[in-house]
């Protein structure tokens, strides 16, 4: 069974991942003691993770112990080469997603940011989206799903609420993508 490239993100319930800044404090309003919303069930599907830059620098910028270390990360960059730590600096996300497809693995974690989330749509690269949405209105920043993406159509797989009001919406990317005229 061939690799499945997912995209695990949140944002708020106006569609933004962070404001301008890259500021994204506000997922702290849905926080909850011994909460992880799935995410640890979520990481044993998966044995790779992919980051753009900025977001990779803001998680080691947190310094809050947990980078992956038992996963291959990659870090979209067109700026940065090599490594840091145990993740390696990437300026190819097509070709590598494609590459580790390839590969004997479990699913490949994409964790933005919309840059990557946008440029891996644009490849049908994505075959599974799961979006944490968060109940708060950030009313301006950065957008998960940028314009110039294909029109697609998904699957609904399932969804689950949390007592914080987060929803997390699981869908499946359809292999033939939509063109839909006359509707």
């Amino acid at each position: 069974m061939a690799r499945k490239v997912i995209l695990y993100i949140a944002m708020s319930l106006d569609g933004y991942i962070a404001k301008k800044d890259d500021n994204f404090d506000f997922l702290k309003t849905v926080e909850l003691p011994n909460e992880d919303f799935g995410y640890g069930e979520f990481l044993e599907t998966i044995d790779t993770v992919i980051w753009g830059r900025r977001t990779f620098d803001i998680v080691m910028a947190m310094d809050n112990g947990y980078t992956h270390h038992n996963k291959a990360v990659y870090v979209i960059s067109k700026s940065k080469t090599g490594t840091e730590g145990h993740a390696v600096y990437n300026d190819d996300p097509v070709k590598l997603i494609n590459d580790l497809r390839k590969q004997e693995g479990k699913d490949i974690y994409c964790d933005g940011g919309s840059e990557i989330a946008t440029l891996l749509f644009k490849h049908q690269l994505v075959n599974r989206v799961i979006v944490s949405v968060i109940p708060y209105l950030l009313g301006d920043g950065i957008r998960l799903f940028k314009d110039g993406r294909p029109e697609q159509s998904l699957t609904y797989k399932r969804s689950i609420s949390y007592p914080s009001g987060l929803v997390q919406l699981w869908y499946d990317v359809n292999e033939t993508f939509n063109t839909v005229s006359g509707y």
